[in-house]
């Protein structure tokens, strides 16, 4: 796969024409690092074990399906970012990946800031110890009551989406007699090599103001001109699980053609530039995704460069990986269930999740890898599609693995590289209760998101 290929196959409905699929690997006991937290490794007994901890003493203390979370690997992605970027630039974990209060103080403790888009990931990130002054707040229709606890809360940013949100906030930050920092989001027309659903810097779609036609420029004229408002800089957000840098560039030559024209329009130099996040991870073996220092570098050299011919001192920089950090360091731990071989097509192996867990792969057409985690086998490798229990076709975890022939129900099966979205966007679809999510470190282990109840649902349930 191309680093600009998003892991995406067919519809996940069709059966698959012979040899479209890889061939199977050579082990199916190996564990590519590549997709798998830092900690995962297989014991003496070939039992998977996390953080130092096997799966099978995990399953049985908390239950399947679990959202498995290694903390050292994520501490170790932040600061990875952060050392990338260095002092003179600003790292934002992307919230909507993944947010819990442990999750923030992990952050806050590694020197992260973070951007949020709703009023309950703002509530989550204050809650938890998160300083104001280090949270930015993105969405594309934020609420009143949203924007007046952001401003009141003193958020370091808010990302202005709309020309009705710019006379939003500047009329909330005025009437609390306060001067709000603001960036607004441009929409720049590239094209990012990504699912249609995820590509967010078109203008055909509902993100930011266009470039295109003179929106962005009129959007800088109203920003400058409300008492309420501090306009500091440029936001950009080119699509998500992007591989390939080229969309930043053209991006990022645009941006700086936008900061040049203000500069010469209004006599002003905005000090920020934020060129978001979306960079790729590594869902199968075949992703090939660039490491933190690359991408720091790429993006400083071309920000520099573009600034340098536009004859414009550099911004300060600002990124904002969530899939990134968050998603290689977490697994989804499955039991397995029902087993259903279809002759001459593929073996059916059902987990006690699915789409509730996981909507990835009916929403993007995702690709995951999957691994039988309780054990090893010499047994052949069979052609398998991994599914869940909800009545819906569509509910499929992995549409096309290789498993051993002999996986039986009672196995435990893990999903590599599901911290991202997963839990995020999981839902009660059939009344299926959301999984926990447990955080492993050192030889322990603690839910830092409990598993959800029937009285947890029933309680919402007002009759």
């Amino acid at each position: 796969m191309s680093r600009s290929a998003h892991p995406a196959g067919p519809r996940h409905a069709d059966v698959l024409p012979e040899g479209h699929y890889s061939a199977p690997p050579a082990d199916l006991n190996a564990l590519d690092p590549k997709v798998w937290a830092q900690t995962v490794t297989r014991d003496e007994d070939g039992v998977v074990t996390v953080g130092g901890i096997p799966v099978t003493r995990l399953a049985e203390e908390y239950g399947t399906p679990a959202y498995v979370l290694d903390e050292a690997d994520f501490r170790s992605r932040a600061r990875a970012w952060r050392t990338a970027f260095g002092a003179d630039a600003d790292v934002f974990y992307a919230g909507k990946a993944f947010l819990s209060r442990a999750v923030v103080r992990w952050l806050h403790e590694e020197g992260l800031n973070v951007d949020v888009c709703s009023g309950g990931e703002l509530a989550t990130a204050l809650s938890a110890g998160m300083p104001a002054d280090r949270i930015a707040f993105h969405g594309n229709n934020k609420s009143v009551d949203e924007i007046t606890r952001a401003v009141e809360a003193g958020v370091g940013h808010i990302v202005l989406d709309s020309f009705q949100e710019i006379v939003r906030v500047a009329h909330i930050a005025q009437g609390m007699g306060k001067r709000q920092k603001v960036l607004i989001r441009i929409t720049v027309g590239v094209e990012a090599h990504t699912h249609e659903f995820i590509a967010t810097a078109h203008e055909d779609q509902k993100f930011g103001i266009p470039l295109a036609g003179g929106q962005a420029a009129e959007a800088v004229r109203r920003a400058l001109q409300l008492d309420g408002l501090e306009l500091v800089g440029i936001h950009s957000h080119i699509g998500s699980q992007i591989f390939d840098m080229s969309g930043f560039e053209v991006a990022a030559h645009r941006v700086v053609s936008l900061l040049k024209a203000v500069r010469d329009e209004h006599g002003v130099e905005l000090p920020e530039i934020d060129l978001g996040g979306g960079l790729g991870i590594a869902y199968t073996s075949d992703d090939d995704p660039r490491e933190p220092h690359e991408i720091a570098k790429a993006l400083t050299e071309i920000v520099t460069r573009e600034c340098e011919a536009a004859k414009l001192r550099t911004p300060r920089i600002s990124v904002e990986p969530g899939r990134a950090i968050v998603g290689p360091t977490a697994f989804t731990l499955y039991e397995v269930g029902t087993i259903k071989p279809l002759d001459g097509l593929r073996t059916y192996v059902s987990v006690d999740g699915g789409m509730s867990d996981n909507i990835r792969t009916a929403l993007y057409d995702a690709e995951y890898s999957v691994a039988l985690v309780s054990r090893t086998s010499d047994a052949e490798p069979m052609l398998a599609r991994v599914v869940g229990k909800h009545c819906e076709s569509g509910d499929i975890v992995v549409k096309d693995a290789f498993l051993p022939s002999d996986v039986a129900p009672g196995d435990l099966l893990a999903v590599p590289a599901t911290g991202a979205y997963c839990r995020s966007m999981a839902s009660n679809y059939n009344h299926v209760l959301r999984p926990p999510v447990v955080a492993v470190d050192g030889g322990e282990a603690r839910v830092i998101v409990r598993r959800e109840t029937e009285e947890d649902l029933l309680r919402l349930d007002v009759g």
